[in-house]
């Protein structure tokens, strides 16, 4: 593949495996990079393994999306090799994920990075904040991730949101584990917290989610924050979060009335003889893609 940039990289699958409207990168709207960063997890490890299986999961998901009635794949998807990191520190390796994640946002392009750890998302917000002052950040996820330091270092999947907050303001949906350090702090950092225990008691819960969001948003999503009954493949599983259905609603309705830049999808671990989690993140990320740019496409036919 030849790129305008380089790094250190392994040949990777394709999105949506070989299709008719296979892009290269510079004819590309959305850009795949696949990150299996796997150093700061903890209790189960093995979200280096996740963008390979959600590539892989993929190529079985049906090119028409019946709800928007759009095949996406119309719109250009390039998927790039996956990312490399042999350093021997974590800032050395959140300044790669931003200089790369820089190059193609540069371009025009709309980034979706598959992870690895959350870690992962603070770079690339970095990179996307550069471009649109006063981007927003909506997080689905179990844990507020805003430890300022975890097990030694500032950069750890538990720090994830307190980095991104250094570039973007957030809004954190389905949050149902956090630690006592977090919650003395969490009134007192730019973000909106939306708890998994009560946010369902008020039935507009997804429109006040929006209305918390800037015009410009970037969509975070750590796999643990749908319930573990549909994704148990994740590190630290919690008991709650979101069905299927709520997800879908959230994201449709974000992408009707705000403008989504990019996204990711990380903490997929995938589990051994157990495909059905790393085929949802697979149709998730189909799914986002739809709702971001089915009604260009409509528009077109």
């Amino acid at each position: 593949m030849n790129l305008p940039f380089e790094y250190e990289r392994i040949t990777p699958g394709a999105f949506g495996g070989a299709t008719p409207t296979a892009t290269d990168f510079e004819n590309a709207r959305v850009v795949i990079l696949p990150i299996p960063l796997d150093r700061t997890t903890s209790y189960v490890p093995g979200t280096r393994n996740g963008p390979h299986e959600i590539l892989v999961a993929s190529s079985h998901v049906e090119h028409w999306d019946e709800e928007t009635e759009t095949d996406v794949h119309g719109i250009g998807i390039c998927t790039l090799p996956e990312m490399e990191l042999p350093f021997p520190t974590m800032d050395e390796v959140m300044r790669e994920i931003r200089r790369v994640a820089t190059e193609i946002v540069s371009r025009d392009k709309f980034p979706v990075v598959l992870g690895g750890e959350h870690s992962i998302t603070a770079p690339v917000v970095a990179a996307l904040a550069a471009q649109h002052p006063g981007l927003s950040v909506l997080q689905i996820d179990a844990h507020a991730d805003l430890r300022d330091s975890f097990m030694g270092t500032r950069y750890s999947h538990a720090c994830a949101m307190r980095r991104t907050l250094e570039y973007a303001r957030c809004t954190q949906v389905g949050i149902r584990s956090l630690s006592t350090e977090e919650a003395a702090v969490v009134s007192t950092l730019p973000t909106t917290i939306f708890y998994d225990f009560n946010m369902r008691q008020d039935s507009r819960w997804v429109d006040r989610v929006v209305d918390s969001l800037s015009d410009d948003v970037y969509i975070t999503i750590d796999c643990d924050g749908f319930d573990p009954a549909i994704m148990p493949a994740v590190g630290t599983p919690e008991p709650g979060g979101l069905s299927w259905y709520e997800g879908l609603a959230l994201l449709r309705r974000v992408s009707e009335r705000r403008h989504v830049v990019g996204c990711d999808i990380v903490e997929l671990c995938p589990m051994p003889g157990n495909v059905a989690p790393s085929y949802l993140c697979a149709r998730l990320l189909y799914k986002i893609l739809s709702y971001r740019f089915g009604p260009e496409l409509k528009s077109r036919s």
